[in-house]
């Protein structure tokens, strides 16, 4: 039979005793994690969110507890009265904070039973994943889990308090407001008062910031829900919290300092201490060295080779003459074999295909004598790069990529192309000898984050489908001040830069802002200069047209995803590990079965009704 709790309460949390407590009377509270039974010994390892403490429930002191906790099974929860006392010497267990002490059991009431679980809680790590997000509420009690969201309530406390003490507010923004899809489709939200019409949820609050500052708020920040019906990757989820902030009259390296401070107080959080202020480099240098707009920096960069090779050289080796050798180092590879060596150059060539990209082996160069002068160059060349403190050794992986004879077409139509693809193979590689957590190894140790700032992205980007430009980052954007003045806006759409701004760690996006237009002239060319008609616009965008119309100070802001900094603190490979109740890869909440079909009298009220495709 169960207890009642009656007027029992706590006295401790069960990772809180040390062997200070010993002699003390407590009360403790929990689940038990695990049961050992040695007949006149029963122990009983009680869990709440703090920790673990062994109970021992001895026959000949407590029998009516004994015949109690003959009952218990895992994740029972219960109620233990007793003293703590110092385990024997030779039993204390170094792998718990509790682990030198014990508590005598005198009482224990079993205030609820639990069936069978589908997986302990106790254990560190379970496979299936679906059980795990379908049984949510028991993964949660796992003491990885419980140390993700104390992280994660740690890091949002330290930001918020950061911003708060430097002049930000936090406002509430709207759940529901008009549909402005800003690239990712809207989750729609029927009237029920207003048939035919539907509110959206918001994918960011970038209008509604944006009038705050129109508003003379000044400085605003938001820990804000974000929705965007877009398919799901390990580093996306349907709804999502950013750090939202915006502030009035700022340069690009105001809103720098601003980011900088409160990531330095939330990472201090995870005892981690960042150096400011972070390398800034321009889209196009980030193309250039690292072929990806989110360097990671962990690695040396993608060294160019080009004049390393002869135009006689590159004619014997047959390789193109006019485009570039792009070459890179994966440190302390694992030390392959020679055999191994050629095996993952033959699979560099099947990666690349037929698509006008060829490796070189460097060390089969070094074994040809007319040749081996060309090795050594290049090694020396990528040796220079700072990330090869100690240069580069027989450990080390080095990849030489060249063009093969004949232009492919998709170099004249993007010409960064061989950068972006080496520069995707560079970290393809590189994740073949990284550990569990996704850290190199050859790196050091989990404080090795690596944060950069990339600026001046494109403005406008080329659909060749569609056939038009689209805006790059979104269209409240500020064009660069010489682009506006030179009249590329019309004439150069591709040469016209933003100013907008990335802040990358370790290869991860973490938030993209911008300094945003705030005069009503310049808002309406840029809508126009993306095929938007001025009826379009005022249809879509009216108010916030009208809104910048009176007195509109310049402003710029940014959001970074606290889902991905809580991800990446915690060394966790996917979201759904820092999000309490998260969604499938396919946008399905396993736990309450969601989503799901609703009744007919819903729908009517809604004034909807299903139509299946044929």
């Amino acid at each position: 039979m169960l207890d009642f709790l009656g007027n029992l309460q706590r006295t401790h949390k069960c990772g809180e005793l040390r062997v200070e407590q010993a002699g003390q009377d407590v009360v403790l509270m929990g689940w038990v994690n695990r049961r050992r039974d040695h007949g006149n010994l029963i122990f009983l390892d009680v869990r709440d969110r703090t920790g673990i403490t062994q109970v021992v429930l001895d026959k000949e002191v407590s029998g009516e507890a004994h015949a109690k906790a003959e009952a218990a099974r895992s994740e029972y929860v219960v109620a233990v009265k007793g003293s703590v006392r110092r385990r024997g010497a030779g039993l204390e267990n170094p792998n718990m904070p509790t682990g030198e002490i014990e508590v005598v059991a005198r009482e224990l009431l079993l205030l609820n039973e639990a069936k069978t679980p589908p997986f302990s809680p106790a254990e560190d790590a379970i496979a299936n994943e679906e059980v795990r997000l379908k049984y949510r509420y028991l993964d949660l009690r796992r003491a990885e889990m419980q140390r993700n969201f104390e992280l994660r309530h740690k890091v949002a406390q330290a930001i918020r308090g950061y911003l708060s003490e430097n002049g930000f507010l936090e406002i509430e923004t709207p759940f529901m407001t008009r549909s402005t899809p800003e690239g990712a489709r809207d989750y729609l939200v029927p009237s029920r008062v207003h048939a035919g019409s539907f509110y959206a949820l918001p994918q960011s609050p970038q209008i509604f910031k944006q009038i705050l500052m129109i508003s003379g708020f000044d400085r605003y920040f938001q820990i804000a829900r974000c929705f965007r019906d877009e398919d799901l990757r390990a580093d996306r989820q349907p709804e999502f919290t950013q750090i939202d902030l915006e502030l009035t009259f700022p340069q690009q390296d105001t809103v720098f300092r601003i980011v900088e401070g409160f990531l330095t107080a939330a990472f201090k959080t995870a005892g981690i201490s960042l150096t400011t202020p972070f390398v800034q480099m321009t889209y196009d240098d980030a193309i250039r060295r690292y072929g990806i707009d989110k360097p990671d920096m962990r690695l040396p960069a993608l060294t160019e080779l080009t004049d390393e090779l002869t135009p006689a050289l590159r004619e014997q080796l047959k390789i193109e003459q006019k485009l570039p050798v792009l070459g890179f180092v994966i440190p302390k590879a694992g030390g392959l074999s020679g055999t191994q060596r050629r095996a993952l150059v033959d699979d560099i060539r099947k990666e690349f295909g037929d698509c006008g990209l060829d490796s070189l082996d460097v060390s089969r160069l070094k074994t040809n004598e007319a040749f081996a002068p060309l090795a050594n160059a290049i090694e020396a060349k990528l040796a220079a790069e700072p990330t090869l403190e100690d240069g580069v050794t027989a450990d080390d992986l080095v990849v030489v990529i060249t063009p093969k004879l004949g232009t492919p077409e998709k170099w004249n139509y993007d010409p960064q192309w061989t950068y972006k693809r080496v520069g995707a193979l560079r970290l393809q590689l590189a994740q073949k000898f990284a550990d569990k957590h996704g850290r190199f190894v050859q790196t050091g140790t989990e404080a090795d984050f690596k944060f950069a700032w990339v600026t001046d992205f494109p403005m406008y980007e080329w659909d060749e489908e569609a056939k038009v430009w689209n805006a790059a980052h979104h269209p409240f954007t500020s064009p660069h001040e010489d682009d506006i003045k030179a009249g590329r806006l019309t004439s150069d759409k591709g040469a016209v830069r933003a100013l907008a701004y990335d802040i990358v760690l370790n290869g991860t996006e973490l938030g993209s802002g911008s300094i945003r237009i705030h005069r009503q002239d310049v808002q309406a060319e840029i809508f126009r200069s993306l095929g938007m008609s001025d009826a379009e616009a005022k249809e879509r965008f009216g108010f916030f047209l009208d809104a910048l119309e009176y007195g509109t100070p310049p402003h710029g802001g940014i959001a970074l995803g606290l889902d991905r900094i809580v991800m990446i603190l915690a060394g966790a490979q996917s979201l759904r590990e820092v999000i309490a109740f998260p969604k499938t890869a396919k946008a399905i909440d396993l736990m309450v079965d969601a989503p799901t079909p609703v009744s007919e009298q819903q729908m009517r009220e809604l004034h909807l009704k299903t139509v299946t495709r044929s």
